[in-house]
Protein backbone atom coordinates (compact mmCIF):
# COMPACT_ATOMS: atom_id res chain seq x y z
CA UNK A 1 0.00 0.00 0.00
CA UNK A 2 1.27 3.51 -1.15
CA UNK A 3 0.36 6.22 1.70
CA UNK A 4 0.87 9.95 0.73
CA UNK A 5 0.22 13.53 2.32
CA UNK A 6 -1.10 15.67 0.27
CA UNK A 7 -3.17 19.11 0.00
CA UNK A 8 -5.57 21.01 -2.57
CA UNK A 9 -6.43 23.92 -1.15
CA UNK A 10 -7.67 23.46 2.41
CA UNK A 11 -5.60 21.38 5.11
CA UNK A 12 -3.15 18.77 4.31
CA UNK A 13 -4.23 15.09 4.33
CA UNK A 14 -3.43 11.56 4.16
CA UNK A 15 -4.32 9.16 1.42
CA UNK A 16 -3.81 5.61 0.14
CA UNK A 17 -2.46 6.17 -3.50
CA UNK A 18 -3.31 3.78 -6.84
CA UNK A 19 -0.43 4.61 -9.09
CA UNK A 20 -1.86 2.75 -12.16
CA UNK A 21 -4.84 4.87 -11.48
CA UNK A 22 -2.81 8.01 -10.43
CA UNK A 23 -5.50 8.62 -7.89
CA UNK A 24 -5.30 9.58 -4.10
CA UNK A 25 -8.39 8.56 -1.69
CA UNK A 26 -8.00 10.65 1.37
CA UNK A 27 -8.07 9.10 4.57
CA UNK A 28 -10.19 10.24 7.87
CA UNK A 29 -7.94 11.22 10.90
CA UNK A 30 -4.37 12.24 12.03
CA UNK A 31 -1.57 9.63 11.28
CA UNK A 32 -1.34 8.82 15.08
CA UNK A 33 -5.00 7.87 14.87
CA UNK A 34 -4.79 4.60 12.33
CA UNK A 35 -1.26 4.68 11.71
CA UNK A 36 -0.51 1.87 14.67
CA UNK A 37 -3.10 -0.43 13.10
CA UNK A 38 -1.36 -0.42 9.77
CA UNK A 39 1.74 -1.23 11.38
CA UNK A 40 0.52 -4.15 13.15
CA UNK A 41 -0.87 -5.66 9.60
CA UNK A 42 -3.87 -4.64 9.62
CA UNK A 43 -4.24 -3.33 5.96
CA UNK A 44 -6.35 -1.09 4.46
CA UNK A 45 -9.02 -2.51 6.38
CA UNK A 46 -8.27 0.05 9.18
CA UNK A 47 -8.96 3.05 7.55
CA UNK A 48 -12.00 5.05 6.98
CA UNK A 49 -12.02 7.09 4.20
CA UNK A 50 -13.20 10.60 3.08
CA UNK A 51 -15.22 11.35 -0.28
CA UNK A 52 -14.13 10.00 -3.50
CA UNK A 53 -10.55 9.73 -4.89
CA UNK A 54 -8.93 12.59 -6.46
CA UNK A 55 -6.78 12.69 -9.28
CA UNK A 56 -2.98 12.70 -8.35
CA UNK A 57 -2.63 15.78 -10.93
CA UNK A 58 -5.34 17.91 -9.07
CA UNK A 59 -2.92 17.55 -5.59
CA UNK A 60 -0.18 18.91 -4.01
CA UNK A 61 2.03 16.04 -2.80
CA UNK A 62 3.79 16.96 0.50
CA UNK A 63 6.32 15.14 2.27
CA UNK A 64 5.25 12.59 4.56
CA UNK A 65 5.42 13.74 7.94
CA UNK A 66 3.39 15.90 10.20
CA UNK A 67 4.80 18.58 11.61
CA UNK A 68 4.59 17.41 15.24
CA UNK A 69 6.63 14.79 14.38
CA UNK A 70 10.17 14.99 14.38
CA UNK A 71 13.35 14.21 11.65
CA UNK A 72 16.04 11.45 12.78
CA UNK A 73 18.90 11.21 10.31
CA UNK A 74 21.96 8.50 10.46
CA UNK A 75 25.42 9.69 8.97
CA UNK A 76 28.36 8.00 7.96
CA UNK A 77 26.54 4.84 7.42
CA UNK A 78 27.90 3.43 4.20
CA UNK A 79 31.78 2.74 4.02
CA UNK A 80 32.44 3.86 0.80
CA UNK A 81 30.99 7.20 1.70
CA UNK A 82 33.55 7.23 4.41
CA UNK A 83 36.41 6.74 2.53
CA UNK A 84 34.79 10.23 0.26
CA UNK A 85 35.26 12.01 3.80
CA UNK A 86 38.54 10.38 5.20
CA UNK A 87 36.81 9.10 7.91
CA UNK A 88 37.81 5.85 9.79
CA UNK A 89 35.03 3.51 10.38
CA UNK A 90 33.17 4.35 13.65
CA UNK A 91 32.32 1.41 16.49
CA UNK A 92 28.29 3.11 16.63
CA UNK A 93 25.88 4.70 14.69
CA UNK A 94 25.83 8.59 14.56
CA UNK A 95 22.85 10.25 14.45
CA UNK A 96 21.19 13.91 14.62
CA UNK A 97 18.30 15.80 14.56
CA UNK A 98 16.88 17.86 10.97
CA UNK A 99 14.38 20.94 11.61
CA UNK A 100 11.28 20.16 9.84
CA UNK A 101 11.40 23.15 7.70
CA UNK A 102 13.92 21.58 5.88
CA UNK A 103 11.64 19.85 3.93
CA UNK A 104 9.49 19.79 1.22
CA UNK A 105 7.81 17.85 -1.20
CA UNK A 106 8.92 15.33 -3.85
CA UNK A 107 8.70 17.64 -6.47
CA UNK A 108 8.81 20.74 -4.88
CA UNK A 109 12.07 23.04 -6.11
CA UNK A 110 14.87 22.94 -3.50
CA UNK A 111 15.57 26.57 -1.96
CA UNK A 112 19.51 27.42 -2.65
CA UNK A 113 20.92 28.20 0.97
CA UNK A 114 22.61 31.93 0.33
CA UNK A 115 25.20 31.02 3.32
CA UNK A 116 26.31 28.36 0.91
CA UNK A 117 28.69 28.03 -1.95
CA UNK A 118 28.80 23.95 -2.08
CA UNK A 119 25.59 22.41 -2.06
CA UNK A 120 24.95 18.65 -2.09
CA UNK A 121 22.63 15.64 -2.69
CA UNK A 122 22.32 12.36 -0.99
CA UNK A 123 19.75 9.85 -2.03
CA UNK A 124 18.58 8.47 1.36
CA UNK A 125 16.02 5.39 2.65
CA UNK A 126 13.88 6.59 4.80
CA UNK A 127 11.85 4.80 7.77
CA UNK A 128 8.99 6.21 8.93
CA UNK A 129 7.84 5.14 12.46
CA UNK A 130 4.27 3.52 12.50
CA UNK A 131 4.29 2.01 16.21
CA UNK A 132 2.84 4.11 18.92
CA UNK A 133 6.33 2.95 21.16
CA UNK A 134 9.34 0.82 19.60
CA UNK A 135 10.02 -2.79 20.27
CA UNK A 136 14.00 -3.03 20.94
CA UNK A 137 13.59 -6.78 20.42
CA UNK A 138 11.94 -6.13 17.10
CA UNK A 139 12.62 -2.79 15.68
CA UNK A 140 11.21 -3.22 12.18
CA UNK A 141 7.92 -4.23 13.33
CA UNK A 142 7.84 -0.30 14.53
CA UNK A 143 8.15 0.52 11.06
CA UNK A 144 4.86 1.48 9.06
CA UNK A 145 6.86 1.78 5.75
CA UNK A 146 9.49 3.32 3.59
CA UNK A 147 9.89 6.54 1.40
CA UNK A 148 12.81 8.19 -0.34
CA UNK A 149 15.00 11.22 0.93
CA UNK A 150 17.48 14.00 -0.58
CA UNK A 151 19.63 15.27 1.98
CA UNK A 152 20.54 18.10 0.43
CA UNK A 153 23.49 19.11 2.23
CA UNK A 154 26.08 22.50 2.53
CA UNK A 155 29.35 21.42 2.81
CA UNK A 156 31.47 24.26 3.39
CA UNK A 157 28.72 25.28 6.35
CA UNK A 158 29.36 21.76 7.09
CA UNK A 159 32.96 22.10 7.80
CA UNK A 160 32.62 25.29 8.97
CA UNK A 161 32.63 24.53 12.96
CA UNK A 162 34.73 26.03 15.70
CA UNK A 163 38.43 24.23 15.69
CA UNK A 164 38.08 20.93 18.49
CA UNK A 165 34.48 21.31 18.78
CA UNK A 166 33.39 19.16 15.18
CA UNK A 167 30.94 19.87 12.23
CA UNK A 168 27.97 22.35 12.02
CA UNK A 169 25.25 19.70 11.17
CA UNK A 170 22.44 22.54 12.16
CA UNK A 171 23.81 24.85 9.69
CA UNK A 172 24.74 21.89 6.71
CA UNK A 173 21.31 19.88 6.80
CA UNK A 174 18.53 22.23 8.49
CA UNK A 175 18.70 24.50 6.06
CA UNK A 176 14.76 26.13 5.21
CA UNK A 177 13.18 24.11 2.17
CA UNK A 178 16.15 21.72 1.04
CA UNK A 179 15.06 18.51 1.63
CA UNK A 180 12.43 16.27 -0.51
CA UNK A 181 11.07 13.69 0.53
CA UNK A 182 8.56 11.23 -0.64
CA UNK A 183 6.37 10.86 -3.00
CA UNK A 184 5.15 8.29 -0.52
CA UNK A 185 5.23 5.98 2.29
CA UNK A 186 5.28 2.38 0.48
CA UNK A 187 3.59 -0.21 3.47
CA UNK A 188 6.86 -2.44 5.31
CA UNK A 189 4.54 -5.48 4.03
CA UNK A 190 5.77 -4.75 -0.13
CA UNK A 191 9.09 -5.74 1.07
CA UNK A 192 10.70 -8.69 2.10
CA UNK A 193 11.37 -9.21 5.80
CA UNK A 194 14.67 -7.67 7.33
CA UNK A 195 16.59 -4.29 6.18
CA UNK A 196 15.52 -3.57 3.05
CA UNK A 197 18.20 -3.96 -0.02
CA UNK A 198 16.81 -1.71 -2.56
CA UNK A 199 18.53 -0.49 -5.66
CA UNK A 200 18.97 3.52 -5.08
CA UNK A 201 19.85 6.35 -7.65
CA UNK A 202 20.43 9.77 -7.87
CA UNK A 203 21.19 11.84 -11.28
CA UNK A 204 21.58 15.41 -11.64
CA UNK A 205 20.09 16.85 -15.38
CA UNK A 206 20.44 12.83 -16.37
CA UNK A 207 23.52 12.13 -15.17
CA UNK A 208 23.93 9.32 -12.49
CA UNK A 209 26.07 11.00 -9.46
CA UNK A 210 25.10 7.78 -6.69
CA UNK A 211 23.98 4.27 -7.35
CA UNK A 212 24.11 1.67 -4.71
CA UNK A 213 22.07 -0.61 -2.93
CA UNK A 214 20.77 0.18 0.92
CA UNK A 215 21.27 -3.41 1.79
CA UNK A 216 25.19 -1.71 1.65
CA UNK A 217 24.48 0.15 4.68
CA UNK A 218 27.47 -0.65 7.63
CA UNK A 219 23.85 -0.95 10.01
CA UNK A 220 20.80 -1.57 9.49
CA UNK A 221 17.47 -0.04 9.98
CA UNK A 222 16.74 -2.20 12.74
CA UNK A 223 19.87 -1.38 14.51
CA UNK A 224 19.41 2.82 13.56
CA UNK A 225 16.22 1.96 15.54
CA UNK A 226 17.28 0.56 18.17
CA UNK A 227 20.63 2.98 19.09
CA UNK A 228 18.62 5.77 18.22
CA UNK A 229 15.58 5.04 20.38
CA UNK A 230 17.96 3.92 23.26
CA UNK A 231 19.11 7.66 23.87
CA UNK A 232 15.61 9.28 22.90
CA UNK A 233 12.38 7.58 22.16
CA UNK A 234 10.97 7.42 18.71
CA UNK A 235 6.81 8.49 18.55
CA UNK A 236 4.12 7.52 16.25
CA UNK A 237 5.21 9.30 12.43
CA UNK A 238 8.77 9.84 13.18
CA UNK A 239 11.17 9.20 10.46
CA UNK A 240 14.55 8.66 9.79
CA UNK A 241 17.10 9.09 7.30
CA UNK A 242 19.49 5.44 6.90
CA UNK A 243 22.63 7.48 5.32
CA UNK A 244 23.65 8.02 1.95
CA UNK A 245 26.22 5.63 -0.39
CA UNK A 246 29.00 7.34 -1.83
CA UNK A 247 29.00 9.67 -5.39
CA UNK A 248 27.87 13.01 -2.95
CA UNK A 249 29.93 16.02 -4.36
CA UNK A 250 32.05 16.27 -0.96
CA UNK A 251 34.00 13.21 -2.69
CA UNK A 252 33.96 14.39 -6.61
CA UNK A 253 34.26 17.64 -6.19
CA UNK A 254 30.86 18.58 -8.13
CA UNK A 255 28.59 20.36 -6.39
CA UNK A 256 24.81 21.69 -7.42
CA UNK A 257 24.32 24.39 -9.13
CA UNK A 258 20.75 26.79 -9.98
CA UNK A 259 18.11 25.57 -12.59
CA UNK A 260 20.30 21.39 -12.29
CA UNK A 261 17.28 19.29 -11.94
CA UNK A 262 17.82 16.15 -8.99
CA UNK A 263 15.89 12.93 -9.70
CA UNK A 264 16.39 10.59 -6.47
CA UNK A 265 15.08 7.18 -7.14
CA UNK A 266 15.09 3.95 -4.65
CA UNK A 267 14.04 0.51 -6.19
CA UNK A 268 10.32 -0.16 -5.40
CA UNK A 269 9.11 3.30 -3.83
CA UNK A 270 9.56 6.19 -6.19
CA UNK A 271 11.70 8.65 -7.45
CA UNK A 272 11.63 12.73 -5.95
CA UNK A 273 12.19 14.93 -9.07
CA UNK A 274 13.63 18.73 -7.60
CA UNK A 275 15.18 21.79 -9.38
CA UNK A 276 17.39 24.02 -7.47
CA UNK A 277 16.08 27.08 -7.16
CA UNK A 278 18.21 30.44 -7.72
CA UNK A 279 21.22 31.30 -5.80
CA UNK A 280 19.99 34.73 -4.31
CA UNK A 281 21.90 37.48 -0.91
Amino acid sequence: MRIARAENGGAPFWGVVDADASTIRPIVGRFAEWAPAVTRGEGEGALRFDGQSLRLDEVHLLAPIERSARVMVAGVNYTKHLVEFGVAPPSQPFAFLKAYRALIGPYDEVRYPPLTSELDHEVELVAVIGAETVDRDDPLSSVLGYTVGNDVSSRDLQRSGPKGVGMDLLAAKSQDATTPVGPWIVTRDEFPAGSPALKMTLTVNGEVRQSASSGDMTWGVDELIRFIDERTSFDCGDILFTGSPEGVGNGTGIFLNPGEVMEASIEGIGTLRNRIGARRA
